[in-house]
């Protein structure tokens, strides 16, 4: 929210020497983060003078008229001046910016030859002082409004402050002039006189001009009322084009600008309608299917059913409370206005911008809560000023349809905000409070509160302890920890999600964090079966974007998606991991009970309603793209292959405290990996994960590089880590042997290792694949395995025949179950 110190002084007595430190700590303890305080005066650098144009010669010769002229600053000598502008004549006030100057957006001025002739400074126009965005002339001050060489900042209005504050999503009375002087009232205890009391004729019989609602939860007041004649080229007074510029609105129309000037100062977005191109009487409704409104950036928008749109006999013209439609706005020779100012559903107006993304200015302040008492003041303030500026008659007759509820009074004990903030508020205080916000107060010990119009935040007791704590004063509150009470640390489960992401962090991946939202075409994107249930998602009611309105699955989606962005900005070489939730909804078709807040949910009910929560197991995901191993100087690098996915995969298993007999790896299938290069990954024979090289099709819809390979794991499915039991460290020398083993290259490695391992024994330490070999001398479809196979005892060096017996124990296993030969024999 943007304004100025002037606009706000019209409504609050503020201390006349405020300063901009005062204000920011004022606003700042009224719950508003400060964004900007900005002396205006500061904007401009260096001498902006009034100037009396005193001589000027018309420059021919060139492609647009020229002017040359004399100007009286006030300094010994006229200055001389060459300006393109047409619209002053000799002996016009005008404002001067001198040589050494800088104007906003830093265009220094400077004494230069233009146009044959020495130009020493520049004449102004608003536009170049920030002031409008008309370009169309200079400005041309009153006369005798100022002597020349006089500081023209205080002459041209840039004399004022600018304070831009952030407001939180709860508080949307503060989106407006109004709102923010109340607040700044409230904090220095002087007078503030309400914009939003002033005396607004009610509702007539009969309406400017024929209009229902059919829809009252989505509108629940609609009144309207209208001019005709107006002047059509009445331009915005300066005045306000300047707070609206200001504000960081752009100046239209004079219709126009006083809807944006009212929603600024009053917060009541309004809507200015051509009456003369609207076909027949108004219908507010829900949109309809197959319905479309092109609005007024140019887009054609698909309507949706939860749309609140205003309809004429031609179909809809207005997307409510959002922007209006092309075909109903006001253009250069609007004459007779239909102006409309409503209340809306805050939901409805949050999802429709969503929805269609457009975040106006107006929707803005809906989706936050807008006075529903404003409307007829609204319409009473736009129409006399339009008719100031513009001329016309006023229709008598006004419109307004009132459904808005009465707000509910809420019961407060007089001890409740001194338990929850810590504070020793009484009773009084605490009434005293709230009355300075605009709640109606009664009782001792038991408080009852009917909040404001414009505090549709106040629903519960706490939002009132909130306002309590707030006016009291935060810096007053005791900062105090609180006691540390007993603890058992972290739970398996967290200690195995850190032991997992240090482990991956020590290999040379960088954990990512992505939002768990995907779009509904991922699943076809990796590839899925249409039987995959990675396919069944959970659906947002309310999504943050509408193109990702369902929960991930997995989390290669969200997560490859980072990969992409990563590579696509300069990196070649890339490691990634992420751990985090996916959800798998339960399929059923039971809608969940409502659960009131009166007491405490059955057993029963409790079950219920957790019957359709999605099952959330924690996931761990890897991507690898490019080199693992980077090349230098030492020699060339080693590009990421499926075999390092694969050993992520076991790094995140190790380090998780599953012990390394418990794991196997052997080929599978799984989407949206390579079907031939694709491993599952099981903890004690229950398949835990997948990991590979991912599908060549999968790769091309998302534009990632080739080979580029992937792991996912669940790590919820893993086993508790069990005690782990010193090793026993001998101190006797190790015996070396290592056996080749040739076998269908369709038998999986682990399983073969495993073999080893169970037919050599306690003697065999260690075991570990060193070499794969493939070649036709071996045979079809044969290849040579080799391991390294460490023997040792714990209590004796082992004798040659001893490690020969183990070793052709271990090749026994491998022949009788593979039938693996020892390759040379």
């Amino acid at each position: 929210m943007k304004t100025s110190l002037s606009w706000l002084r019209e409504y609050v007595e503020l201390p006349a020497g405020i300063t901009a430190s005062e204000l920011d700590t004022a606003l700042t303890n009224l719950g508003m983060e400060v964004e900007s305080i900005v002396d205006q005066a500061g904007t401009i650098l260096g001498d902006l003078v009034v100037g009396r144009v005193l001589t000027i010669e018309e420059l021919t010769g060139f492609k647009k008229p020229i002017r040359f002229c004399t100007v009286d600053v006030g300094r010994d000598a006229p200055q001389e001046i060459v300006c393109g502008a047409r619209n002053f004549a000799e002996g016009d006030l005008v404002v001067v910016i001198l040589p050494g100057g800088e104007l906003p957006g830093g265009f220094k001025i400077g004494a230069r030859k233009t146009y044959g002739r020495n130009s020493h400074g520049m004449i102004c126009s608003a536009a170049e002082l920030g002031l409008s965005g008309d370009h169309s002339g200079i400005i041309v001050l009153p006369v005798d409004s100022a002597q020349p060489g006089a500081d023209g900042r205080a002459v041209v209005g840039l004399d004022d402050v600018l304070i831009e504050v952030e407001i939180t999503p709860d508080r949307g009375y503060e989106m407006s002039v109004r709102g923010i002087a109340r607040e700044l009232s409230t904090y220095f205890g002087v007078p503030f006189t309400d914009p939003g009391l002033l005396a607004a004729p009610g509702a007539t019989t009969d309406a400017p001009h024929a209009i229902s609602v059919e829809d009252t939860v989505g509108c629940d007041r609609f009144a309207a009322r209208v001019v005709r004649g107006i002047d059509p080229a009445a331009q915005s007074p300066d005045w306000m084009q300047r707070r609206l510029i200001a504000a960081g609105i752009r100046a239209i129309s004079l219709p126009v600008d006083i809807t944006n000037y009212l929603m600024l100062e009053l917060g009541q977005p309004m809507h200015v309608f051509d009456l003369n191109r609207l076909g027949g009487g108004l219908v507010v409704r829900r949109a309809r299917a197959g319905e479309k409104l092109t609005t007024l950036d140019g887009v054609a928008r698909s309507l949706d059913a939860e749309d609140m749109v205003i309809c004429d006999e031609t179909g809809p013209i207005s997307l409510a409370a959002v922007m209006g439609g092309e075909t109903s706005e006001w253009h250069e020779g609007t004459v007779d206005v239909l102006l409309e100012a409503a209340h809306w559903d805050p939901v409805m107006v949050g999802r429709t911008a969503r929805r269609h993304r457009l975040f106006s200015e107006a929707a803005k302040r809906w989706e936050r809560g807008v006075d529903p008492a404003l409307p007829l003041v609204a319409l009473e303030r736009a129409v006399r000023i339009l008719t100031e500026h513009a001329g016309g008659t006023v229709d008598d007759r006004i419109l307004d349809i009132d459904h808005v509820a009465a707000p509910v009074p809420l019961t407060l004990p007089a001890d409740a905000p001194a338990r929850i903030v810590g504070l020793p508020y009484s009773a009084e205080q605490i009434a005293a409070l709230l009355r300075k916000v605009g709640c109606e107060v009664t009782g001792d010990e038991v408080l009852s509160v009917v909040p404001p119009t414009w505090r549709p935040d106040l629903v519960a007791p706490i939002d009132l302890i909130e306002e309590v704590a707030r006016l009291g004063g935060y810096n007053e509150i005791p900062s105090v920890l609180p006691p540390a009470g007993s603890s058992n640390g972290l739970t398996p489960a967290q200690k195995r999600r850190r032991s997992v992401g240090r482990a991956l962090a020590e290999n040379g991946y960088v954990e990512v964090l992505s939002y768990p939202f995907v779009g509904p075409g991922l699943a076809d994107t990796l590839g899925l079966p249409a039987a995959d249930p990675r396919r069944s998602a959970v659906r947002l009611t309310n999504p943050l974007s509408e193109e990702e309105p369902l929960l991930r699955t997995t989390l290669l989606g969200p997560l490859l998606g980072t990969l992409k962005r990563n590579l696509g900005r300069g990196r070649r070489d890339v490691a990634l991991y992420e751990a985090g939730t996916v959800f798998l909804p339960h399929l059923t078709s039971t809608a969940p009970p409502t659960l009131g807040v009166d007491r405490r949910p059955t057993n029963a009910e409790w079950a219920a309603a957790n019957a359709i929560v999605p099952e959330q197991p924690w996931h761990l995901a890897v991507v690898l793209a490019g080199d693992i191993e980077p090349a230098g100087w030492w020699g060339q690098g080693r590009a990421a292959t499926w075999a390092d996915a694969i050993e992520a995969a076991r790094v995140a298993l190790s380090a998780a405290g599953v012990p390394d007999d418990l794991v196997t790896v052997r080929a599978g299938e799984q989407a949206p990996w390579h079907p031939g290069r694709c491993a599952e990954i099981l903890v004690d024979g229950a398949v835990v994960g997948h990991a590979g090289e991912l599908h060549p099709a999968v790769l091309a819809a998302l534009d990632l590089p080739k080979r580029t390979s992937a792991a996912e794991i669940d790590l919820d499915a893993l086993p508790d880590a069990p005690v782990v039991e010193a090793v026993k460290i001998s101190t006797f020398p190790p015996a070396l042997i290592d056996v080749a083993l040739v076998l269908d290259r369709t038998v999986p490695a682990a399983e073969v290792q495993a073999a080893l391992t169970e037919g050599a024994g306690p003697l065999l330490e260690s075991v570990a694949l060193f070499d794969v070999y493939e070649s036709s001398q071996l045979g079809e479809d044969k290849r040579s395995l080799a391991y390294k196979l460490t023997f040792r005892a714990t209590d004796r060096t082992l004798t040659s025949e001893e490690t020969i017996t183990a070793r052709d124990a271990a090749v026994a296993v491998t022949t009788s179950r593979f039938g693996a030969t020892l390759r040379g024999a």
